[in-house]
């Protein structure tokens, strides 16, 4: 038997066939259609209520001055005035637990009424508060 040449043993380049593969990955991504893949997607949903219930937005504002409280337009001053304030803020709060409430404070209010306006609401549990400084 003769002696045949034994040269090298031929490479296999991996890098052009990543490259080859990556490019046709990207080409197949891109021509997909993905409004093609949802339109045959079958999902039932619930019908939508005929008379959706009314969202009742209730709005308490209570204004603090220096000489006391107005929530909702009604007055409350005097050595009485933050517990009538309170017992009302308690009556609302019973009927309307997650009303929004914005407190509008003036500068001349003292400070020991805001604290105890905030108090009040924590107590009921109505946090939906926001502070407005007049």
């Amino acid at each position: 038997m003769r002696n045949r040449n034994r040269g090298e043993l031929a490479k296999l380049e991996m890098t052009p066939m990543i490259d080859v593969v990556f490019q046709l990955l990207i080409f197949f991504i891109v021509t997909l259609k993905a409004q093609d893949v949802l339109a045959y997607l079958n999902v039932s949903r619930p019908a939508p209520p005929e008379d959706p219930p009314p969202q009742e937005l209730t709005l308490l504002t209570i204004q603090i001055g220096a000489d006391g409280w107005v929530l909702n337009g009604k007055p409350y001053s005097g050595t009485d005035g933050f517990a009538s304030m309170e017992r009302q803020l308690a009556r609302l709060a019973s009927f309307h637990r997650d009303a929004n409430i914005l407190i509008k404070c003036t500068d001349e209010a003292p400070h020991a009424f805001l604290v105890r306006t905030l108090n009040a609401c924590a107590r009921e549990g109505m946090t939906k508060v926001s502070l407005f400084s007049l």
